[in-house]
């Protein structure tokens, strides 16, 4: 007489039990209707994107739900790194947004700045709403096209919004300079060229109007290679939880890298200077190996410069210091990561970073480091 195995034994209790099935998600009928890349008012032919003046955000960063795929089959090859972008923009249209609802004409004025501000702050604003529909449109309608979580941002007053103002448009175009070379269509490699020339007219203007700096940045702007490490560091804003459980993990892929930042109290950040740098995250700190060297490497314009670091003795809690390449120009920004090689040629090689050095104006890169 044949006896069941106990494989099949298991196999038919396992088949007697009730089935939990998760429920799909829900789609917002309103977030869907953005699926049809027709529906509302189009960048670049609507002057919704650059006029509106009003407090309440604009189209479509006023319909905050992700939109879920409305057709079938394998996403785009591009839809990976398009959700990444849309993703960072709800975390930078939400700044600008944030900033109209705080602040008027003004209060800028009141604390020293040109009473053209506020306008500019506002014009931002619709720039980047523009750019959430496009970003949205990129994406093909077999993907998750991310919706917006809730940010919090550290500014106090109008100098300090400012200031982090700065520091977001230049972490823009360092990000945009490594994310223009992953698209494997060229027609989405020119629309991220397009909207990087935007970005630099907003660095522009902060620059210069807001602080009245030289905003050229010498003969090229800051090429770094892995821009999702840059997106990463948009994570501090995000409020903990706060994500629609539809979007996808921001960024993608993330290698979850120790951060990086100049110590308090750095007294320059120039080419020349020593710097300590430090690990900001307790429960985040780099793993050094015994058997390998690890070097400071610095990247500006479209080159690199490694420094060796001595990690030997190195604990958690620990300082790195280094001497910033004294041949580098004084302009622009310069982007340290720590690697395992010279030059951080590969993605694995960085082992903690970036941090991002804002070389003009002085007192605003020092405040940000």
């Amino acid at each position: 007489m044949h006896t069941p195995s106990t494989y099949v034994l298991f196999a038919s209790l396992l088949a007697t039990l009730p089935t939990v099935v998760s429920p799909a998600p829900t789609p917002d009928p309103e977030a869907q209707k953005l699926a049809d890349p027709k529906y509302g008012p189009i960048p670049g032919q609507s002057r919704l994107y650059s006029d509106y003046r009003g407090k309440a955000a604009p189209f479509p960063g006023n319909i905050t739900s992700p939109i879920l795929p409305t057709e079938s089959g394998d996403p785009d090859p591009d839809d990976q790194v398009w959700q990444n972008l849309l993703a960072a923009e709800w975390a930078i249209f939400n700044f600008y947004q944030q900033g109209v609802e705080a602040f008027n004409t003004s209060s800028f004025v009141k604390a020293g700045f040109l009473n053209t501000t506020y306008d500019r702050i506002a014009e931002i604003r619709d720039n980047e709403a523009g750019h959430l529909r496009i970003f949205q449109n990129e994406i093909s309608n077999k993907s998750i096209k991310p919706g917006a979580c809730k940010y919090e941002y550290p500014f106090e007053d109008p100098t300090s919004y400012l200031a982090l103002t700065t520091f977001l448009e230049v972490a823009s175009m360092a990000f945009l300079t490594g994310l223009v070379q992953e698209p494997k269509r060229e027609a989405a490699r020119g629309a991220m060229v397009a909207i990087a020339t935007v970005e630099s007219r907003h660095e522009t203007w902060s620059l210069a109007d807001v602080w009245g700096a030289n905003p050229f940045s010498g003969p090229s702007d800051t090429v770094f290679p892995y821009a999702n490490q840059i997106l990463d560091m948009t994570n501090v804003f995000i409020v903990p939880g706060s994500c629609p459980p539809e979007n996808p993990q921001y960024p993608n892929p993330n290698q979850h890298l120790p951060p990086l930042s100049a110590a308090s109290g750095t007294k320059s950040i120039a080419p020349g200077a020593e710097v300590s740098f430090h690990f900001t995250s307790p429960t985040d700190q780099p793993k050094f190996n015994d058997t390998k060297s690890y070097y400071a490497v610095f990247f500006h314009a479209v080159g690199n410069v490694s420094v060796p670091i001595d990690v030997s003795n190195w604990k958690t809690g620990d300082l790195v210091n280094v001497t910033i390449p004294a041949d580098f120009e004084e302009k622009g920004v310069i982007i340290t990561v720590v690697a395992d090689e010279p030059g951080a040629p590969e993605l694995e090689t960085v082992v903690a970073g970036p941090s991002i050095l804002l070389q003009q104006p002085t007192p605003i890169g020092l405040l940000l480091a």
